[in-house]
């Protein structure tokens, strides 16, 4: 088969929404190079172009399409699509372009999650309504839609009304670097390269309020332990740093960034546990990747959190500020738990290894 795919974000999103294009590629060349994959994009990034062979890329060809790349993207696309003899067209982040049911190429998009919906006091109403457009306009045109876990397929159902049986659910993995055992000297080197203590809680995502890391850092106002943010910054970080300097912990919270893959998987193995106490998302790649590291998880009870993370990571209320100290203090006071907690988790983690994922993707496709 020839299957073209969506490539924007793959070329210029560095993490979320990039590293699963990026990665669904990598695991389908390595696994599955019986066909022909080909990835469309306004614009090729020097970062990822070793990645994407030049073969494999396409970018707009007329000089109005190159003059407009949006609108080749949104449009234009559906011809270059036709003359390259693509089976089937996979939109990787939730779009197709218009028109695309004109021509006989089968369609996928992939939802990641509807959470503008769910709060859209989170969303600027611009955005909102974009967003929904987008989605709702490619759930309805597409042949099939997969979801990156069962809560976001009961989303689209609930939200899109589209049919269940129209919605396969197919998991992420995540970074290879995650996969490879981290030595002490390893963590060690880094821990005093970062200035950072030798025992720490972890947390991985954006700096944002639906990542709700205050809740932690409250948690945790009378208790020894340090805690490392690693994320990019928003605005939310003010009322963080508020609430550090009000209580005099500004020995204790350590914020990083602009950490290689390596660095980061490293970081991970290197923390007493992993402390995750987003209110909502569509999977929760930060989960697996402590889970194939051996760190154990402390997450939310509520929504996707407990397919991502199985049944031996600690699930609390992340509204109930006591029960989320109680559940650290648990982990981080029980070396027996952990021990536990290290080896169960990277065994329920071995459903995301890449040639299962490759091999559920090549299934998918073959159904056309």
């Amino acid at each position: 088969m020839k299957i073209g795919f969506d490539a924007k974000r793959y070329f210029h999103n560095t993490t979320g929404l990039g590293n699963y294009s990026r990665d669904l590629i990598r695991i389908l060349l390595a696994n599955h190079p019986e066909h022909e994959y080909v990835l469309y994009t306004p614009k090729v990034s020097a970062k990822y172009k070793e990645s994407a062979p030049s073969q494999s890329y396409r970018q707009p060809k007329n000089f109005l399409d190159k003059m407009f790349p949006n609108l080749w993207r949104a449009k234009g696309i559906v011809k270059d699509l036709r003359d390259d003899g693509i089976d089937i067209y996979h939109g990787l982040s939730g779009e197709l372009p218009l028109g695309i049911r004109k021509i006989s190429i089968k369609t996928v998009v992939t939802i990641h999650d509807l959470i503008f919906i769910r709060y859209p006091e989170l969303y600027k109403y611009l955005d909102r309504t974009i967003y929904t457009r987008k989605f709702a306009y490619a759930c309805n045109q597409s042949d099939r839609v997969v979801a990156i876990s069962k809560q976001t397929k009961q989303d689209i159902v609930t939200y899109f009304k589209v049919p269940e049986e129209k919605i396969d659910v197919i998991y992420q993995g995540c970074h290879i670097e995650f996969k490879i055992k981290k030595s002490e000297q390893d963590q060690i080197s880094l821990l005093k390269r970062l200035g950072l203590p030798r025992t720490f809680l972890l947390n991985v995502g954006t700096i944002e309020p639906r990542k709700n890391i205050l809740s932690v850092i409250k948690a945790i106002q009378n208790l020894d332990i340090p805690l490392v943010i690693v994320g990019r910054q928003t605005a939310y970080l003010q009322e963080i740093t508020d609430f550090i300097r009000k209580h005099r912990m500004e020995n204790r919270i350590f914020f990083i960034s602009g950490l290689s893959m390596r660095d980061l998987s490293i970081l991970y193995s290197a923390a007493i546990a992993f402390v995750y106490p987003s209110i909502f998302e569509g999977f929760g790649i930060p989960i697996i990747e402590a889970l194939y590291s051996e760190t154990p998880v402390i997450t939310n009870a509520a929504g996707v959190f407990p397919e991502a993370g199985g049944p031996y990571s600690y699930y609390v209320d992340i509204d109930d500020l006591e029960q989320l100290k109680y559940g650290i203090v648990s982990v981080i006071s029980s070396t027996s738990m952990q021990q536990e907690m290290k080896i169960k988790g990277l065994d329920y983690a071995q459903r995301f290894n890449d040639n299962i994922l490759a091999d559920q993707w090549n299934d998918f496709y073959q159904k056309f």
